[in-house]
C-alpha cells in the first residue's frame, strides 16, 4: 500500500510539472500553438495522467483512468461539421462587400468581426442601420442552423477609460443580441461579454485605430455530442 501511494504522489509530481512547461519555440515551418491549443494539450496531458494513477492507484485500468482523465482536463471540443461549413458559406454571402469578415478559428468557431463604421459611434451602443440589416441576415442563418450556439463579444477603443469601456462594451454586445431576439431567435443558445479596451487590434494613437477597436466580434460553435 506505501509503494502504491508513493508511486501516486510520484506521478501527480509529474503531471503538476507538465503544466508548468512552456510550449516549444516554434521552428520557421511551423506555427506558434494559440493560447486555447496549448491549454487544451497542456490540460489533457496533465489529466491523462492523473487519471492514469487514479486508475493504478483504485486497482483498475490505467488506459481507461487516462481516457477519462484527458476528457475532464482537456477543454470542450468544438465541432466543424457540414453544417457549420455551410454556415460560413451562407454568412460570407450575405455580408460579402460590407467590411464583415467571416473566418473559421483554430480551436474550430466560426467568428463574424463587426467594424465600427458599420454598427456603432464612437460612446455609443446604439445599433446603426447597416449594422441591424446585416444582424437580420445572421438570424436568419441562425434559424437555418438551430444546433449552434452563439458568443458576441463586445469591444471598446481606449477613450474613456475602463469604468465607461467597459460596461459599454457589454451593452454594445446585447443590443446586437438584443436585436437577434427581435428576430425570433430565441433562448440561451445566446450569451454576451464585454471586454472593454483590453483586446485591441490596432493602435489607440490614431482615429482609424480606434475605429477598429470599436467592434463586435461574434462567434457561432458546435459542441460535441
Amino acid at each position: 500500500m506505501r509503494a502504491r501511494t508513493a508511486w501516486l504522489l510520484a506521478l501527480t509530481s509529474s503531471a503538476l510539472a507538465l503544466s508548468g512547461c512552456s510550449a516549444p519555440a516554434p521552428t520557421p515551418t511551423t506555427q506558434a500553438p494559440t493560447n486555447t491549443t496549448r491549454n487544451t494539450a497542456v490540460g489533457a496531458a496533465v489529466g491523462a495522467v492523473a487519471g492514469a494513477g487514479v486508475a493504478h492507484a483504485t486497482g483498475g485500468k490505467a488506459a481507461v483512468g487516462a481516457v477519462a482523465g484527458a476528457a475532464v482536463g482537456g477543454t470542450v471540443a468544438y465541432l466543424w461539421s457540414k453544417n457549420m461549413e455551410r454556415q460560413r458559406l451562407e454568412l460570407e454571402r450575405a455580408t460579402k462587400g460590407t467590411g464583415v469578415k467571416v473566418s473559421r478559428t483554430d480551436d474550430n468557431r466560426l467568428k463574424m468581426v463587426f467594424p465600427a463604421d458599420i454598427t456603432f459611434n464612437s460612446h455609443s451602443a446604439e445599433l446603426q442601420p447597416q449594422a441591424r440589416t446585416l444582424l437580420g441576415r445572421f438570424a436568419d442563418s441562425l434559424k437555418r442552423h438551430p444546433t449552434t450556439h452563439v458568443l458576441i463579444v463586445g469591444h471598446a477603443d481606449s477613450s474613456g477609460g475602463p469604468h465607461i469601456n467597459d460596461p459599454l462594451s457589454k451593452d454594445r454586445a446585447n443590443a446586437a443580441r438584443n436585436y437577434i431576439f427581435q428576430q425570433k431567435v430565441m433562448g440561451p443558445r445566446i450569451q454576451t461579454e464585454g471586454r472593454g479596451a483590453r483586446e485591441p487590434v490596432a493602435s489607440n494613437d490614431t482615429p482609424a485605430g480606434r475605429a477598429k477597436n470599436r467592434r463586435v466580434e461574434v462567434f457561432v460553435m458546435e459542441q460535441r455530442r
